[in-house]
């Protein structure tokens, strides 16, 4: 099935016409109004543009990572966070959202580390000390 010009099948909006791009900004602010509402896959969609507009946006790629979590999309949310943390490793945001990410794809340990480290650069931050304190506890061993 063929899509006409303009069909707003995603809900992400129609392709700007030629010479009427929108710049990464207007990308970035279009996902986060997506993102309220609650249409997180469409949202990725806009925010992927705004990420090749603009890459390595530490602000734009959070987003892009928040999309993809809430959209079940966790590989591309732990990849997403993984490299924000290329950018900045003292992001205790994307330690967390990749911890959560992990852990949501079964890596539990790799999980712990980062939210470890998330608690470490914000300790008094509940959130982050209360996903730690929900994995499961570790082995012990016999």
């Amino acid at each position: 099935m063929t899509q006409a010009p303009g069909d707003d099948r995603h809900g992400a909006g129609p392709e700007p016409a030629a010479g009427d791009h929108e710049d990464a900004y207007s990308l970035f602010q279009r996902g986060h109004e997506l993102m309220r509402g609650r249409h997180h896959a469409q949202a990725t969609i806009v925010l992927e543009r705004a990420a090749r507009l603009e890459p390595g946006r530490g602000s734009i790629l959070e987003a892009l990572g928040r999309a993809y979590y809430n959209s079940g999309q966790h590989g591309r949310s732990a990849e997403t966070f993984g490299a924000l943390l290329e950018i900045d490793p003292s992001a205790h945001y994307a330690h967390y959202a990749l911890g959560q990410s992990l852990k949501q794809l079964g890596d539990v340990s790799r999980a712990r580390t980062h939210l470890r480290l998330a608690v470490a650069l914000s300790p008094t931050t509940r959130l982050y000390r209360n996903a730690l304190d929900r994995l499961a506890p570790r082995d012990s061993g016999p």
